[in-house]
């Protein structure tokens, strides 16, 4: 099975949170907080959502970081995935 997304919705996985901190700190289970870092595993097609033009600006293999409350989880094969609407998107990371 696949996601294709419809619209303007982007697919994410989200990136795996760190276990130590920069300083070496080790975090139990429970404080790690849910990192707002995703791959982007596909993008919909764009075109006019609610009447206005939509021109697709992430593509597939980018990192990006997302609003923390944005989109829907979705589990398919045994994996997770979240998917957004583009504006969701707060940046592109780059290197």
């Amino acid at each position: 099975m696949k996601l294709v997304p419809l619209g303007d919705r982007v697919v994410l996985k989200q990136l795996e949170a760190e276990e130590t901190t920069k300083s070496g700190i080790v975090l139990p289970g429970q404080s790690k907080e849910k990192p707002q870092q995703a791959e982007v595993i596909a993008v919909g097609p764009g075109g006019v959502v609610d009447g206005k033009e939509v021109k697709m600006e992430v593509s597939v293999g980018q990192t990006v970081i997302y609003s923390k409350y944005a989109g829907t989880d979705v589990k398919l094969n045994d994996e997770e995935y979240i998917v957004v609407r583009q504006n969701d998107i707060l940046a592109v990371v780059s290197e």
